[in-house]
């Protein structure tokens, strides 16, 4: 049985390598035009996982890559973000851009730099490749003013000021992703509101269905029933309703048990049990968070 080999990348120097380009000038960032790019031929699929953070900004890029079951087109002029240790898959027909950019950093480059820890609140790092973030003409040409600025700066000597420099590019660069990305929510709002229809429905089905201990519905369940990324399907439901995935999922759970409390002679036990909960003092305690009542005020207020 053929198995698929894996490419690892575990430092900016043997990225370098593995592209055929000069020693980095800095051991922990690196910044390459995609123009610079050798020819390389994918012989077989390959598994790619490199423990650095990757900014890519690509221009022209006839290229597929497969993330998670799912196979997706790179089209010109999309930004894309990829975390350390987050693992794709690259087949044989596989191009690399012919033009654009790749900035990688090492995450020993953002230690002691306050940056280190708010660049894991960024959820577009985990955001999954057919997530990417298509700019507009104008937002193309900011993000490439800054990458000209950390070319700059990776062609001087290396000094005392060096990494302070290009943190603080870095963190503008994040800003205007971070802009886009809500930019896009707000622009593909019809998107995104058949989303959050598909996610209702998802919910109405699960909740409907009678198999036993299915357990609560979770915000993983419904992206990966979406074939999206956990992070992108709750950035883009709290941009779109005010609430996170859980938050939705916690107020259908209240809807249900409201619906079964007041149309239902079922026990509380029985209701939490058929809306999957483990133990019915959970659902109590979630009801009582949730409507500033217990199941059973609530019946006896309704009735």
């Amino acid at each position: 049985m053929e198995t698929t080999p894996t490419v690892h990348i575990q430092s900016i120097t043997q990225l370098h390598q593995l592209l055929e380009q000069p020693k980095p000038r800095h051991p922990l960032v690196s910044l390459i035009r995609f123009e610079d790019f050798p020819a390389i031929k994918i012989e077989q699929r390959t598994r790619l996982i490199s423990d650095c953070y990757q900014i890519t900004l690509k221009k022209e890029c006839p290229c597929k890559i497969q993330y998670g079951q799912s196979r997706f087109d790179f089209d010109e002029g999309v930004m894309a973000c990829f975390a350390p240790k987050q693992v794709n898959f690259i087949d044989q027909d596989f191009a690399f851009a012919t033009a654009g950019w790749q900035l990688s950093i090492h995450p020993d480059f953002l230690r002691n730099y306050p940056l280190g820890s708010k660049i894991k609140n960024y959820g577009f790092f985990d955001y999954s490749v057919n997530e990417a973030l298509i700019l507009s003409e104008e937002e193309q040409r900011r993000i490439e003013i800054i990458f000209l600025q950390m070319l700059e700066e990776s062609l001087l000597p290396i000094d005392q000021f060096s990494q302070d420099a290009w943190i603080a590019h870095l963190e503008l660069l994040l800003t205007y992703c971070n802009r886009y990305y809500n930019r896009q929510f707000i622009t593909r709002k019809a998107v995104s509101s058949e989303l959050l229809d598909k996610v209702q429905k998802l919910l109405d089905e699960y909740f409907a269905s009678q198999e036993s201990n299915k357990g609560l519905p979770t915000a993983q369940y419904l992206a990966e029933s979406l074939h999206l990324s956990y992070k992108y399907l709750s950035d883009c439901l709290k941009q779109l309703t005010g609430s996170t995935t859980q938050q939705l999922i916690h107020e259908r759970l209240i809807e249900q048990a409201k619906e079964k409390l007041s149309t239902t002679s079922l026990s509380v036990g029985e209701i939490a049990y058929q809306l999957g909960f483990e133990y019915p003092q959970s659902f109590s305690k979630l009801f009582k968070a949730k409507t500033n009542q217990t199941p059973l005020e609530f019946r006896a207020f309704y009735n």
